[in-house]
């Protein structure tokens, strides 16, 4: 039996998760804040990672832009417990990565690359 794109999706959600202990949750939104794949921790709403990443990546392509920065490569916010990471995957799509507090971001934007290359096939 063959799986869904969503599926598909997932599945390689979890692989991220699983090349690093540091990654707590990791979901690909659409542009307008609409879930397409999550692999989330029960007590994070979906919706809300959606709807908050959609927002972040729009305001984050507008300030790289306004301020002459080129178009937006990533955005990052560290907070006391850990950090969201969101990359672009092509035009349509964001990959959102929640990270513990002592998570190597190194590694981690490393695996978050390789995953959208593969990502951005399956979309």
């Amino acid at each position: 039996m063959t799986q869904s794109r969503t599926e598909l999706l997932v599945a390689r959600l979890r692989d991220l998760q699983a090349s690093s202990p540091d990654i707590e949750g990791s979901a690909v939104v659409s542009v307008d804040g609409l879930t397409i794949a999550s692999a989330l921790v029960q007590n994070i709403e979906e919706d809300r990672v959606s709807a908050m990443s959609a927002a972040m990546l729009s305001l984050g392509e507008r300030i790289a832009s306004e301020l002459g920065r080129g178009s937006l490569d990533q955005v990052y916010i560290r907070g006391e417990n850990g950090y969201v990471l969101l990359v672009a995957v092509g035009n349509d799509a964001v990959l959102t990565v929640m990270a513990r507090k002592e998570a190597k971001l190194g590694l981690i934007l490393l695996d978050m690359r390789r995953a959208v290359d593969e990502l951005a096939k399956l979309l």
